[in-house]
């Protein structure tokens, strides 16, 4: 018996999908989410990876439908069904809009090169690295639906036409595959501004490397000279190297990663820098900074990148009390004057409330938090005007006085 899984056709017909009248205006605006809670009419045994017409009202939009998720349908194109032809278009428009980047001295070797809804290909994730020792490029692929197996072959095929790669690698999953070409080293060696640093992107975490935190790391580079500097969350310390190359008195970077840490000693390293001038704790970092200011322990810069704390809506109240005590108690650890510099890349926190939490933490701190430089992601991670949910990162730099 054949017990293989029955593909789509790979017919240009398509079947159509109604959905709430309500969803109108966001279908003419462009937004690519369907949720499948706002799908009235659909047919019956309806495949994923098919081409749909997506209708509600006089508005209507083609996407590629999932059997299973909260997400229906995402959201390609007003006009046509989409094609290899279609996708390289949008690969190459992506590919230009990182142009600045390639040309910038000095040289960044990894970037994201596709960030999904915003560059027009939902759902479907690409960054770029390069290894400064082989000279060679690899791009890794992420895709966060099954459905995305549609467009995946024409994505790959338009990658390689626009620089020479050494390998694909899917990251999709709990491990990695090879999608094309030989595999990277087990230890890579990027380039970002003027910056070495040793990546897996097999086995890291994302793809191997916080990209989006590129243009925040150089701002942390401005605020360090001369300063005693606390890295929370640092992984494989990519704040620490810029602040510690740019003449911080001292650097404390904190991982629960044993194996973290020890590569951010290894990229202390490759920059030449001195590690005996700094500290390298494996810790907890909720429970540190606890022990730091009961033991009178004061920093001048304090850095906050946590992972995500909500994955989920649901989770929103969980995440935003977590925020504010991890940022209450890193205000306290800080001299008078002191710089806190957070971040808070869980999407389901806006900007605005990002803010309200932590003027809550000032509050629950008895400080004030004087916001002094407010960022987002860099340029190979744009914002569409119609996608709001792809701004999830927020970057915050400013003062914290006492309260008068």
């Amino acid at each position: 018996m054949n017990t293989r899984r029955k593909q789509p056709s790979t017919s240009r017909r398509t079947s159509h999908i109604f959905v709430s009248p309500k969803l109108k205006e966001q279908i003419r605006l462009g937004h690519p989410w369907i949720y499948r809670n706002a799908v009235e009419r659909a047919p019956v045994g309806l495949l994923s990876g098919a081409w749909v017409r997506v209708q509600s009202a006089n508005q209507q939009a083609i996407g590629i439908w999932d059997e299973s998720g909260p997400i229906a349908v995402r959201l390609f194109s007003h006009t046509r069904i989409p094609d290899a032809k279609w996708v390289r278009a949008k690969v190459e428009e992506a590919w230009q809009r990182r142009e600045s980047i390639r040309a910038a001295r000095p040289v960044t070797t990894a970037y994201r090169w596709i960030f999904g809804e915003n560059d027009g290909l939902p759902g479907l994730v690409v960054d770029l690295y390069g290894d400064d020792r082989s000279q060679g490029y690899w791009a890794v692929v992420k895709t966060y639906a099954s459905s995305l197996m549609r467009i995946r072959k024409w994505v790959m095929d338009a990658l390689s036409a626009f620089i020479e790669l050494r390998g694909i690698v899917d990251r999709s999953g709990e491990g990695w595959s090879m999608l094309a070409g030989s595999p990277p080293p087990q230890e890579m060696i990027i380039r970002e501004h003027g910056h070495y640093f040793a990546v897996d992107v097999l086995r890291g975490q994302k793809t191997g490397f916080f990209l989006d935190q590129r243009d925040n790391r150089l701002t942390i580079a401005h605020w360090s000279r001369g300063k005693e500097v606390l890295n929370l969350f640092s992984y494989t310390g990519g704040f620490s190297v810029y602040a510690a190359q740019a003449g911080a008195r001292q650097v404390v970077s904190i991982d629960s990663s044993a194996a973290a840490i020890a590569t951010a000693k290894h990229n202390f390293h490759l920059n030449g820098l001195d590690t005996s001038g700094h500290e390298f704790i494996v810790a907890d970092a909720f429970e540190l900074l606890q022990r730091y200011y009961g033991q009178g322990r004061r920093f001048d810069l304090i850095i906050v990148d946590p992972p995500s704390f909500a994955r989920a809506r649901h989770q929103l109240s969980t995440a935003s009390n977590a925020y504010r005590k991890l940022n209450a108690l890193a205000m306290r650890c800080l001299r008078p004057g002191g710089v806190l510099a957070t971040s808070s890349c869980t999407a389901q926190v806006s900007p605005q409330l990002f803010r309200t939490i932590l003027a809550d933490a000032a509050a629950d701190a008895r400080r004030r938090f004087i916001i002094q430089h407010e960022a987002g992601h860099p340029l190979d991670h744009p914002v569409a005007a119609h996608f709001p949910e792809g701004r999830y990162l927020k970057f915050l730099l400013g003062q914290v006085v006492e309260r008068n």
